[in-house]
């Protein structure tokens, strides 16, 4: 088999350093580079949009690299899930949303605007493999996932088309 930088030996593939040398980890080169260039550019507004929008994407991004260190470690058995659940506590994985007003979010760079969107994706991923992995447990301490946001919509939906229709008189 022919060695690669993404081969380990003659059957694993290394998807950690597939995925650190993709265009979509090229983060920080954008944003000290062409990124911090496009951003002199830009009105008061959006030149605050970006600051703020690259901020919280560098956040999101050390969040999702911090949790995938952790897994690592279970892989290889320099911790265990007990330990690395307790390990976990210190890195917040709280879904984020864009903060940016939508009238100035279209004015960023298209380039900052796709890695904001492939960030958030990829957060959510790992958010639901995180809850995956680590299910909570409820009160009489059998595992329980936490409530689908799809049923809460349907709920809402229900409810609103309750209101709308009136009950029929017999």
């Amino acid at each position: 088999m022919v060695q690669t930088p993404y081969f380990r030996d003659d059957k694993t593939v290394s998807f950690g350093e597939k995925l650190a040398a993709s265009e979509q980890f090229m983060v920080a080169i954008y944003l000290d580079g062409d990124g911090r260039e496009e951003a002199k550019f830009l009105p008061r507004a959006a030149a605050v949009a970006y600051a703020v929008e690259s901020m919280r994407l560098t956040t999101r991004l050390m969040q999702v690299v911090s949790w995938l260190l952790l897994q690592r470690a279970v892989n290889e058995g320099e911790l265990s899930r007990a330990e690395t659940a307790a390990e976990k506590r210190r890195i917040p994985l709280s879904k984020q949303g864009i903060v940016s007003n939508k009238d100035v979010l279209p004015r960023l760079p298209p380039r900052l605007r796709d890695l904001i969107g492939i960030s958030l994706r990829l957060q959510a991923r790992i958010i639901h493999l995180d809850l995956l992995i680590y299910k909570s447990r409820d009160a009489g301490g059998k595992e329980s996932l936490p409530p689908s946001p799809v049923e809460a919509q349907i709920e809402h939906l229900r409810a609103a088309l309750a209101a709308r229709v009136p009950s029929p008189t017999t």
